[in-house]
């Protein structure tokens, strides 16, 4: 393919993702074998990818601010919790068998969509008539941390659900919140991907400007259709995603 073809693509696939990963979450999915289909170094790819997720994480946050959606001094405090786990979770990040953690990942998404059936009335009214709920946003958030730093894959998707059971928080400002917990992860890859060469630059940008228009586009449609199209959108996204680690 022509190097314009190649960039119409790749922006296009980042448009679709940069939706995805606002509303629901699973953009890298799509993105990621893309670039390794097209013949990028899989190292590469997912460094790419990291500039590209930087881009709609900007995207995203400025477009909610914009629409008067945004609580940075809450935002950084649920990245700041999340940040040692990440950490440590990278250290350990060496260790993981693939397949193993790509099975597990997929159950967590399973039980995730089961938590999302129960009527979000109910959620908050349990949220509120346990004071435990309180005593674990710490180290559920430390875990979901952990999490992201040791796998990362599918991180959004507990994010979304650790703010919606331990915060009472709609689904529209946890998408607002997991923009900025997002941008906090991405940073040291960034960095460390730009440092070790690992980014192809004509590939990030392509994609950085898809899902940053995806991103904005996400936005607009979660303030405007409110909760429901970010359930229904989170729903459908983790149950691809879990069916292809969890059988193919």
């Amino acid at each position: 393919m022509s190097d314009l073809l190649i960039f119409f693509v790749l922006f296009f696939v980042g448009a679709i993702a940069g939706f995805m990963n606002v509303l629901a979450g699973g953009g890298s999915a799509l993105t990621v074998p893309v670039l390794v289909f097209m013949g990028y170094d899989p190292t590469v790819a997912n460094g790419s990818n990291r500039i590209a997720i930087l881009a709609e994480t900007v995207s995203g946050i400025a477009a909610f601010k914009q629409n008067q959606y945004s609580d940075f001094k809450l935002s950084w405090r649920l990245a700041a919790m999340t940040l040692p786990g990440a950490v440590i979770g990278g250290i350990y990040a060496v260790y993981v068998d693939d397949e193993l953690f790509m099975k597990l990942l997929g159950i967590v998404m399973v039980l995730v969509i089961v938590s999302l059936l129960f009527p979000k009335a109910q959620v908050l009214e349990h949220a509120k008539q346990h004071r435990w709920a309180g005593w674990l946003q710490w180290p559920v958030m430390f875990v979901i941390g952990f999490y992201g730093g040791f796998i990362q894959a599918g991180v959004g998707f507990l994010i979304m659900a650790g703010l919606t059971h331990l915060y009472s928080m709609d689904l529209v400002r946890v998408n607002m919140h997991k923009l900025v917990i997002t941008l906090v992860f991405t940073l040291p890859a960034v960095i460390f991907f730009t440092w070790t060469g690992n980014i192809n630059w004509f590939a990030a940008i392509a994609l950085a400007l898809g899902m940053s228009l995806g991103a904005w586009v996400a936005v607009k449609a979660a303030i405007k259709k409110g909760e429901g199209i970010v359930r229904v959108m989170l729903m459908v996204a983790l149950g691809v995603v879990a069916l292809k680690l969890l059988f193919f």
